[in-house]
């Protein structure tokens, strides 16, 4: 009770209504709280926990790394061991145009480098983004966000950007010899998992490279196996010029990245020098646990089980109050009657153990999120409390 005082008291709140459990630990797919409870998690903290809470290969590359060294010098001036290898591991499972590694300490910070690559790299300014994106919100991020709501109190922001919408062929219109990028999610997550139609992004990546745009993929949600690919633009056969990671990239510690080509990239680092610099970005904590994570991923094979889970949520959530579900793998939103059926909802699938969410842009929509490590029996479990909460 004391620390749920000291954390309303002295901890910078970010709604007028947190869910303000106590959490003492958490383990695989369960958060345990002060009082003892265990509840099963849907989210893992917004797809951050891939591989489920404190997995031990985690733990261990993190112990491993405290023991020889923590932060020594800014980012890019010496080499350290885990950013080096983690920038491999990365690249090896990624397109070739996409071998360079800038780590940062966020999806967010992801977002800005980006956005500055794309302005060093075609010399333009305007970029267009789309309505109901999400991006991270520093104040470059909240410029390419879309939605109204969240930006109008911090204006003016960036200006030179513009927002269409997802799939629309008004967007593909828009680029032209002036567009420094196109920033978009591969699956719009905020917006309640919007996915985009085939044919679009392939017109999308012919109207970029024909103008000198470039393209950049946000995959701080879809990536590292959350769709049911690695990646998920392997679904789509398109290639970005840029691609944004974070959340399960640092397998639970923070860490961020924009990825690209050498070549862009070394625009970074001439008229001026540090063209873009940070202190902890890619700390060698971060890249060793999110190494760990990311082989874990890829040796134990838990990406092949996704679409069958997916599958197996999508046929036990049948009930009158739901409205649709979309999903992409186990990125699934359940579409209710209102956002207040939704809060609802969630707040008696608390009081039975289930921990679950919302979507920034779809109120109306539970998210369903879980680790890739979810047993069926846990969906089945975690499927009959949603349905019960209805």
């Amino acid at each position: 009770m004391i620390n749920r005082q000291l954390f309303q008291q002295f901890v910078a709140q970010t709604s007028p209504a947190p869910v303000g459990l106590e959490i003492v630990s958490a383990s695989g797919n369960y958060l345990y709280d002060a009082d003892g409870n265990k509840y099963l998690d849907l989210i893992g903290g917004i797809s951050v926990c891939n591989i489920g809470h404190r997995h031990p290969a985690v733990v261990e590359a993190i112990k491993k790394q405290a023991d020889e060294y923590l932060h020594v010098m800014v980012y890019g001036e010496v080499v350290q061991s885990p950013q080096v290898q983690y920038a491999k591991l990365l690249a090896d499972h990624l397109p070739e145009t996409l071998n360079c590694v800038y780590f940062t300490n966020s999806g967010a910070e992801a977002t800005e480098g980006a956005l500055k690559l794309a302005r060093r790299v075609t010399g333009r300014t305007d970029i267009i983004s789309c309505n109901k994106s999400y991006h991270g919100n520093t104040l470059g991020a909240l410029s390419v966000m879309g939605d109204e709501y969240w930006r109008n109190a911090f204006r003016p922001l960036m200006p030179g950007v513009w927002h269409y919408d997802y799939n629309s062929e008004e967007l593909l219109a828009a680029i032209n010899e002036h567009t420094a990028c196109v920033i978009i999610e591969t699956i719009q997550a905020e917006s309640g998992v919007i996915t985009p139609y085939p044919d679009w992004l392939q017109q999308l990546r012919k109207k970029c490279t024909g103008t000198g745009t470039l393209l950049i993929f946000d995959e701080i949600q879809a990536g590292f196996g959350r769709t049911g690919t690695l990646w998920g633009l392997e679904h789509y056969d398109v290639v970005p010029d840029i691609l944004l990671l974070g959340k399960a990239l640092g397998g639970g510690m923070p860490l961020g990245a924009f990825i690209s080509s050498r070549e862009h990239m070394a625009t970074l680092t001439t008229n001026p020098v540090l063209g873009h610099i940070t202190t902890f970005g890619g700390h060698p904590v971060c890249c060793a646990a999110g190494m760990a994570a990311m082989k874990f991923l890829l040796d134990e094979k838990l990406i092949i089980s996704v679409a069958e889970k997916e599958q197996l949520f999508v046929s036990l959530l049948k009930h009158p109050a739901i409205k649709a579900v979309r999903s992409k793998g186990l990125l699934i939103a359940v579409q209710l009657g209102s956002d207040k059926q939704v809060a609802e909802t969630l707040q008696r699938c608390l009081q039975k153990h289930l921990f679950s969410d919302w979507f920034l842009f779809a109120p109306d929509c539970i998210r369903i999120a879980p680790p890739l490590t979810i047993t069926n029996d846990e969906i089945h479990a975690a499927c009959d409390i949603l349905l019960s909460c209805l």
